[in-house]
């Protein structure tokens, strides 16, 4: 197995891509409710403005599971190691040209529609990180594997700290107009050099010793997944789809939702960029404890939980405790549906289709964080905030559903192909040291 200076360098590459690839990411989530609706919308009233603005958000979403395929198929046959370099290339590079687009009043409609085709191929991007990543931590692991694959999930907040902090920093050093005129840019500028430094760390990596071992390799990783392990794929979607609708209500819906309800657009950054970087916190503590009790008893306890907040967030939001909200349903319970399914996504496939099926089965569920700030501004439009804390409990007991029907995978190892029983979406469970421990 990889010695301990690889598994620590493959983690590190796997935080740090994440970081980067998500502060790039949501980078666009925050300008969406904040800046896009002026700049690239701006002959539409200001709320259709706010709805286009987020259809634009949801590309990047729906775009994600072709990148999970895409990308996965290579890095189930080729390795994982060239993937991650590569999506970490087109990452930045979109990042940076949505810096230079010019706006609606300059060049009309060619500015949205090169919004959108810059956001789509960051949804391919990160759609084929995602797996990568969390493949070079989990696969290097011997033990914790909860606990240190989880590290990819928690560089999705912090890249939202930093997205969130550049765009704060740079509003307040410009001014607002200025920075409604050319400073949003300025954040999206600086991806390049991101990258370099995300490149920089990446190379240092092997490629996982799980991959190098596997000698049954697959030539049509999909089609391996879609025949032998559908019950598998539409359980895991289950299983994720609450946690990501959680997530973009608080981390994308709520900022113009906030700003709506009389909230200082400034201390609703602030607060998100407080509530995020304790949900760093809360991913990787969460995670450590998926280790000890289980995933399915963190992912289940997470999912009731957000399922009642989700009726106490609209009024704290009203009320202008609007940091109370972020925190506890940004970095205390959603971390709990959301840590674990690093882990847990790694486990639920044999090496051979393991980038590609746990790639397709989280950017699948992550559909639902592209969608729902887009359906909650209609639902808002039409009916008010009434029904949205109904709909995401929906969700939540789908959650629920789909985690029960899911036997634990805390135990089941990585090594070989005898991961998942095909067809059946129950998993094998090897003894206990080859398997992940806290």
């Amino acid at each position: 197995m990889a010695t301990t200076t690889q598994l620590r360098r493959a983690v590190a590459s796997s935080f740090l891509g994440s970081v980067i690839e998500y502060y790039d990411f949501l980078l666009y989530a925050t300008a969406s409710a904040i800046v896009f609706n002026k700049v690239f919308f701006s002959s539409l009233d200001p709320l259709v403005g706010t709805i286009a603005s987020f259809g634009t958000f949801a590309t990047g979403y729906l775009a994600r599971p072709l990148g999970g395929v895409l990308f996965g198929h290579y890095g189930d046959l080729l390795g994982r190691k060239k993937m991650l370099v590569l999506t970490m290339t087109l990452m930045g590079v979109a990042s940076f040209l949505i810096g230079l687009l010019p706006t609606y009043a300059q060049i009309g409609w060619l500015a949205p529609a090169g919004l959108v085709l810059l956001r789509v191929v960051q949804g391919i991007s990160v759609g084929g990180e995602w797996g990568g990543a969390v493949l070079m931590s989990a696969e290097h692991a011997t033990t914790r594997r909860g606990l240190w694959a989880s590290f990819t999930n928690a560089g999705a907040p912090c890249g939202m700290v930093l997205s969130t902090a550049a765009l704060t920093g740079t509003a307040a050093l410009v001014g607002e107009q200025a920075f409604l005129s050319w400073g949003w840019r300025v954040p999206f500028l600086l991806s390049l050099a991101l990258l370099a430094v995300g490149l920089f760390v990446r190379m240092k990596v092997e490629e996982t010793p799980v991959f190098r071992a596997e000698r049954q390799r697959t030539s049509a990783p999909l089609v391996d997944v879609l025949r032998h392990h559908p019950r598998t794929l539409l359980l895991a979607v289950g299983v994720g789809l609450a946690a990501f609708v959680a997530q973009s209500t608080l981390t994308t819906f709520i900022l113009a939702y906030g700003v709506q309800a009389g909230n200082n657009r400034q201390d609703i950054l602030n607060a998100l960029t407080l509530s995020s970087a304790l949900a760093v916190l809360g991913i990787l503590g969460w995670s450590a404890a998926s280790d000890r009790f289980g995933r399915r008893p963190v992912v289940l306890a997470g999912a009731v939980l957000m399922a009642g907040f989700g009726f106490a967030l609209f009024p704290l939001v009203d009320n202008g405790f609007i940091v109370i909200a972020l925190v506890l349903g940004q970095a205390v319970i959603h971390p709990m549906m959301y840590g674990p399914l690093a882990a847990l996504y790694s486990e639920l496939f044999s090496t051979g289709s393991r980038y590609t099926g746990a790639s397709l089965g989280y950017q699948l569920a992550g559909l639902g964080a592209g969608l729902a700030p887009l359906l909650f501004a209609q639902v808002q439009s039409t009916a008010g905030t009434g029904a949205i804390p109904y709909i995401l409990a929906a969700f939540c007991v789908l959650t629920v559903v789909c985690t029960v029907a899911l036997r634990e995978t805390s135990h089941t190892s990585l090594t070989g192909d005898g991961d998942a029983e095909r067809g059946s979406g129950r998993l094998a469970t090897p003894p206990r040291a080859h398997g992940a421990e806290a």
